[in-house]
């Protein structure tokens, strides 16, 4: 049942994966969350693990780091192992002057410089949103935990090291809260195979100002976003 990437065997995977792009991070989220969490695959050293939350059960699947390896993963979960829900989590960088670092978002569309969803329509524009379902979820389990968690358009780059820094500021203006470098990849793949995706992040830098959380707080406020997610399930 193993496909070139995820040595899974089959049913190892529940209908619902969260996805870290860190694999130490899909481990940490699984030791430290989940009950009865067993790996069940490791190529590459690109991590999975599936357990119960509350009774549920939630598998944790690393996704690297990019749309193209974003893209790899979430379609051989979807057409291999019948994955129905794919929930990103993970870091950004905010965009918008409403944005702290700190803040949790919730990725209702992605905007992106990367043609990939293109090519899924012939060259035309795609609109890369989350799926209102899970979306909707999220953003009830955030008001339960009392988390102020913020919704809109993000903005997923090729490009970590932006040539243009003035680029920022034209996304700004268009209402762009965050850039990231999956969420577009992740729903084009869910569209064209018939999943559910949403994406919500953490922000740990600030791209307009500079502001940047140190390594020892990161940790903390994504455990927030882990319980958001887990809450909506």
């Amino acid at each position: 049942m193993s496909t070139p990437h995820i040595g899974a065997n089959e049913n190892d995977f529940a209908q619902t994966v969260l996805m870290p792009g860190d694999p130490l991070r899909a481990q940490y989220i699984a030791e430290n969350f989940l009950d009865d969490a067993r790996q069940v695959t490791g190529v590459r050293n690109m991590f999975g693990f599936t357990g119960t939350y509350k009774g549920k059960s939630v598998s944790i699947m690393a996704s690297g780091m990019g749309i193209p390896s974003m893209s790899i993963y979430a379609r051989e979960l979807i057409v291999s192992y019948d994955v129905k829900n794919l929930i990103r989590i993970g870091t950004c960088g905010g965009i918008s002057k409403d944005i702290k670092i700190r803040d949790v978002i919730f990725a209702q569309g992605a905007s992106t410089d990367s043609n990939v969803n293109r090519t899924r329509v012939r060259g035309y524009d795609f609109a890369a949103i989350a799926d209102f379902n899970l979306l909707e979820k999220g953003v009830k389990a955030a008001r339960t935990l009392d988390i102020n968690a913020k919704v809109g358009n993000v903005f997923t780059t090729d490009t970590f090291y932006q040539a243009d820094p003035t680029f920022y500021e034209v996304l700004d203006k268009l209402g762009i809260m965050a850039v990231d470098m999956e969420t577009a990849g992740l729903y084009g793949v869910a569209a064209e195979y018939g999943a559910n995706a949403m994406a919500l992040f953490t922000v740990s830098d600030h791209v307009l100002t500079g502001e940047a959380l140190p390594a020892e707080d990161r940790q903390n406020t994504f455990n927030e976003m882990v319980k958001i997610a887990l809450e909506s399930l």
